[in-house]
């Protein structure tokens, strides 16, 4: 991948050493070994610059290489937002695969600088001390941001954008500037030596004017509290869709618990990509927890429901902005990984004993399905699933009553069963069927026709 890139430029510095770089040859991250660590105790910082004018070939690029607006001896421009992609711990010194990707969607999102922070030496191995590592990395950055600054770049217009406990160190970037960088992005925030950390020394809603996170992994390497104005927590911020052992059996050889876990850890990354490459809204809803969200407890949002991409504060309208606040959404396994979200209800007659019914929403080949375990307790049950195509695309509803163990099957009376898209803006948006007697060992199955105006 980046024997593609072909660098231009030739001088960079790297912690106060000059370098030449052949003008035909292409500027790529670093790559260490063991033995290279145990020979190098500097960090090593280096920049590679992309624009739309060079998205293939990222040029080193430093301070020291003065802006010049006459001669354009540099693609970089004040006039443009600068993005700053920081990546986090490298547990074997090996360069991140995944910067080619993200640069260029930010670059087909909007017109930017994207300046990508190349600190591999200082991120590998022994993760205690990579974290002792962080804080220089951040004061390095600040000196580049403030000697752009000098150079005529506003502050506002910097968007800082750091994977796992790069996004720890993105955030004492924006401390150090007291908060006034424009926009930090966290995707999946580590967790590991930060969950108990003071706000100084992790990200948080005062590192810049707009701070927001996405938890894929919070239950291993990344972070479970909020840690921004807006934190989207996907399938409830851990165990991601896809992301199984099966999947992974090649590096589980190896790599036993990293190579089931990484998957979860990095979906935050993937999803922001495929959000910028805007295929389909990935859109969540505000909710004190992820269960009351499955319950259906939370279904709307008061203005806009935020968005995962560049929309400015992410879509939200209000003033002042919410401060570590929890928005939950469903995704899929694959790309683009949006779903529709739907509050699937059913009202039964009261039973006189356990039993158990299975909804199942078709479209074409594809189905999805909720099994609902009902008790002698209650008549209404709701539950929030995510279906790969709008509510108006489904084909069928099917219902089965399959019993529950030590129960045989029975019939079952189903007073309603509803389906409403969510975010719901209005009551009259569900689509219900009643009265339905379910057979014992006999599927309902009911054709799902409705009109579909502005959906």
């Amino acid at each position: 991948m980046y024997s593609k890139w072909i660098s231009t430029v030739c001088v960079c510095m790297c912690v106060g050493r000059l370098e030449i770089v052949r003008q035909d040859e292409c500027a790529s991250l670093n790559n260490t070994t063991f033995l290279e660590y145990q020979q190098r105790h500097k960090l090593q910082v280096q920049y590679l610059l992309l624009t739309r004018g060079n998205p293939d070939c990222p040029r080193l690029f430093t301070p020291e290489n003065p802006i010049n607006h006459t001669q354009q001896t540099t693609p970089f421009s004040c006039s443009r937002p600068t993005k700053i992609i920081v990546h986090g711990y490298r547990v074997v010194g090996s360069r991140p695969s995944w910067v080619e990707e993200l640069a260029r969607a930010l670059l087909r999102a909007e017109d930017s600088n994207v300046l990508v922070v190349d600190w591999v030496y200082g991120a590998s191995f022994a993760y205690n001390l990579v974290v002792e590592n962080y804080k220089e990395v951040a004061m390095q950055i600040s000196i580049l941001i403030n000697k752009l600054q000098n150079q005529g770049c506003k502050l506002e217009s910097f968007h800082l954008i750091g994977v796992s406990l790069g996004a720890h160190l993105a955030g004492f970037v924006g401390t150090i500037f007291e908060g006034k960088i424009g926009r930090i992005t966290g995707l999946d925030p580590a967790g590991p030596m930060f969950k108990r950390a003071d706000l100084f020394d992790r990200l948080d809603p005062s590192d810049a004017l707009f701070v927001e996170a996405i938890h894929t992994d919070s239950d291993y390497f990344g972070i479970s509290i909020p840690v921004g104005h807006v934190d989207f927590f996907l399938n409830g911020g851990m165990d991601q869709v896809g992301c199984t052992r099966s999947d992974f059996a090649s590096v589980l050889v190896y790599f036993p618990v990293y190579g089931y876990v990484i998957c979860d850890h990095m979906r935050a990354l993937y999803v922001y990509i495929s959000a910028l490459n805007g295929s389909c809204p990935l859109t969540g809803i505000p909710c004190s927890t992820f269960e009351d969200f499955l319950q259906g407890r939370c279904l709307s949002c008061h203005g806009p429901c935020p968005t995962i991409g560049l929309l400015k504060n992410s879509g939200v309208t209000s003033s002042p902005l919410p401060k570590e606040q929890k928005f939950f959404l469903l995704t899929t396994s694959e790309p683009p990984y949006c779903a529709h979200h739907v509050l699937l209800e059913v009202r039964v007659k009261r039973l006189e004993k356990s039993a158990g019914l299975k909804v199942t929403l078709r479209k074409d080949n594809m189905a999805t399905n909720h099994q609902f375990l009902l008790n002698t307790d209650s008549v209404v049950y709701r539950r929030v699933i995510a279906l790969p195509s709008p509510l108006c695309k489904v084909d069928s509803i099917q219902l089965r009553s399959t019993g529950l163990r030590f129960y045989r099957q029975g019939d079952l009376y189903v007073e309603t069963v509803c389906v409403t898209p969510i975010p719901a803006a209005r009551p009259d948006e569900a689509v219900c069927v009643n009265n339905i007697d379910v057979r014992r060992g006999t599927p309902w199955s009911h054709d799902y026709v409705q009109v579909c105006d502005d959906y």
